[in-house]
């Protein structure tokens, strides 16, 4: 997992509610344990017409959004089924930022432990964001801004959580990285 701390890219609107993982990333999917080439199918339904071409329609495959490293969504965002591919296809798609007033909480955890950034904000501002679609925004991780235009949006996010993405480090490692602190401990317990 890379280490995130600021990232400065454009922003990809999908102002669609309810996007569930089976939308993010179709069933059909699902068999494949690498994480590498999921980007392709994300969104397939949406981004390919019936013939397997792009559909020009849809965001990411337009010029002005097609590198955009965030997308800015309607409520209730990755809600669904519990998928790991979801976040792994945003990813290797080149997405590292999820923004939305209200993110499913599986998918938002499943987000975290693969280095993927869900960011929960009010209402007002997420509309302020699903207005700015190709335009320029810049998110701080350690200082847990959003900077778009010249205004400023903070987020919360779970300490432990974001210790793990600053230092690019997955729960286990970090588990596993401390594995001698935590067997002086459990023996402390015993004496």
């Amino acid at each position: 997992m890379k280490k995130f701390e600021k990232l400065n890219t454009s922003i990809a609107v999908i102002d669609i509610e309810n996007i569930d993982t089976d939308q993010i990333i179709g069933s059909d999917h699902l068999k494949i344990t690498d994480k590498k080439g999921l980007g392709q199918h994300l969104f397939s339904d949406w981004r390919y017409l019936a013939n397997g071409e792009n559909n020009p329609d849809f965001v990411l495959n337009r010029p002005s959004t097609r590198a955009a490293k965030v997308i800015v969504t309607g409520d209730n965002f990755g809600c669904g089924s519990s998928r790991e591919h979801a976040p792994w296809a945003l990813l290797d798609y080149g997405i590292e930022v999820v923004i939305s007033s209200s993110i499913a909480d599986i998918f938002s955890n499943n987000s975290i432990k693969n280095g993927l950034l869900p960011i929960q904000i009010s209402e007002t501002q997420q509309q302020f964001l699903l207005s700015k679609n190709g335009e320029g925004i810049e998110v701080d991780l350690a200082s847990q801004q959003i900077q778009c235009d010249d205004k400023l949006i903070g987020f919360k996010l779970e300490p432990f959580a974001k210790y793990c993405l600053l230092n690019g480090i997955e729960q286990l490692d970090f588990l596993f990285n401390n594995e001698s602190k935590i067997t002086d401990y459990e023996n402390s317990l015993v004496s």
